[in-house]
């Protein structure tokens, strides 16, 4: 378990609540991670909890940490793409199996499968597939489509409480609408390594300068979601 010190009681429960518990959980989630997740979690978290964690992942007291360490994590905490703490996986999967079910629905009318749905508070408020084809319209990605519906329903363009699942990893296009909606966190399915803009091809969300709000997960059903996207194009050929 986390020692006490470094840390304080208080935050060694705080991370364990996080799913940190021990100095390896701290390494493979990063610092950096660590540290905002738990800002989101707690009140009253300062920077030196942040130094704590990294001396713990260097192997050392924080004021063993070199300026040039210093540097390098200050550096890595700046660029952070933002964080959040996701739903259980049952519930994940739960909200995923709709936008799979969109998808299908798009692979029987001809267009490429991808299906997406928009949660807001537990809720399914929008659901959506791709639609390019039969509405002639290049632009009509579930992503879009679903971002549109719920913008209709709570009646606002920001969508700050809400996720988005989606089938596929978003292209640029899409990932570009789901940061202007300020959408908090993007579950997908399966990567899309052509096009993908999540981190496959390039990751818009981890791009600080564009005023990221959106946490991202991927890898939520993705063998499903490429079974669809697989029957499809040998339907084609």
């Amino acid at each position: 378990m986390l020692s006490t010190p470094p840390f304080a009681p208080k935050v060694a429960q705080w991370l364990a609540d996080l799913g940190i518990a021990h100095a390896d959980d701290v390494r493979q989630i990063n610092p950096c991670r660590a540290f905002l997740l738990l800002k989101q979690h707690a009140n009253g978290i300062t920077q030196t909890v942040f130094w704590q964690l990294v001396a713990l992942v260097e192997g050392c007291s924080v004021a063993q940490l070199s300026p040039q360490q210093r540097v390098f994590w200050q550096t890595q905490l700046r660029d952070c793409p933002p964080v959040a703490v996701f739903p259980p996986r049952d519930e994940m999967n739960y909200f995923m199996q709709f936008a799979l079910q969109q998808a299908a629905q798009a692979a029987k009318l001809g267009e490429i499968p991808v299906g997406a749905i928009v949660v807001h508070r537990g809720n399914i408020i929008a659901q959506a597939h791709n639609s390019c084809v039969s509405q002639h319209n290049v632009s009509h990605h579930a992503e879009i489509l679903a971002l549109a519906q719920a913008g209709q329903v709570l009646q606002n363009y920001r969508l700050n409480d809400c996720d988005v699942y989606v089938s596929l990893e978003p292209c640029a296009m899409c990932a570009s609408a789901i940061l202007q909606a300020r959408i908090r966190r993007l579950i997908f399915a399966a990567p899309e390594p052509k096009t993908g803009a999540a981190g496959s091809v390039l990751d818009l969300f981890a791009m600080k300068n564009w005023n990221a709000h959106t946490a991202v997960l991927g890898g939520v059903l993705a063998d499903e979601s490429r079974q669809l996207l697989q029957d499809f194009f040998q339907s084609k050929r």
